[in-house]
């Protein structure tokens, strides 16, 4: 059977412009407890599901990121509307990053902005960074059609009987070398990070000595 290329890639875009975060606004404003916490998570990022039966979140999950310092814990087993934005982030991160990495990402936004009274706070550097997503979405969308159309050139002396695996082979390969050099990039940029932290000064405490 010969794939419709067309009909094959305006699936993929159709999938792409699919693609939606949470917006800060439909988060509760009030403390969620566990299961009231899954199953928002498990209705608004129903989209990214692989299969139907797929969960986005369990408890065990949960407990585990509050075990490993990647989350803070609930408040009497009930968890704030700061608590689902990290848990959003760490979402998105746990496919393609380590726990360390993550922690490494998340302690400091933590640390100074969880819980806190200032005027700038982790609901505004959610809004910020999900605010690039259309953008990047439609660079995603061109790029991809390249890769797509250029997969679809190779293996032009193949057994015509072969050649809509190995097309499909090829496209699957760009994508994976495109993730894997973005994932080398990811944790280069977070080993630097940590390593200027283990360097940085520690900050005098008393006064200098004369």
């Amino acid at each position: 059977m010969t794939i419709d290329t067309q009909d094959f890639l305006n699936s993929i875009i159709a999938s792409l412009s699919r693609i939606d975060y949470i917006r800060p606004d439909s988060i509760p404003n009030i403390e969620l407890y566990m299961d009231q916490v899954t199953t928002f998570m498990d209705n608004q990022l129903a989209q990214s599901k692989r299969h139907d039966d797929d969960k986005i979140l369990t408890k065990t999950m949960i407990n585990n990121y509050a075990k490993n310092n990647l989350l803070p814990p609930p408040v009497k087993k009930k968890y704030s509307k700061e608590h689902v934005l990290m848990l959003i982030f760490i979402y998105y991160f746990k496919n393609i990053l380590s726990i360390s990495d993550i922690q490494s990402i998340l302690n400091p936004l933590t640390e100074k902005y969880f819980a806190s009274d200032a005027n700038f706070n982790l609901t505004d550097i959610y809004e910020e960074v999900f605010s690039l997503e259309n953008d990047e979405v439609k660079n995603m969308m061109k790029d991809i059609t390249q890769k797509f159309n250029t997969s679809f050139e190779t293996f032009a002396d193949a057994p015509e009987e072969d050649q809509e695996f190995l097309h499909t082979f090829s496209f699957i390969c760009m994508l994976s070398f495109d993730v894997f050099v973005k994932k080398m990039l990811i944790e280069k940029i977070i080993d630097d990070m940590n390593a200027k932290k283990e360097t940085a000064p520690e900050k005098s405490t008393g006064s200098p000595r004369k």
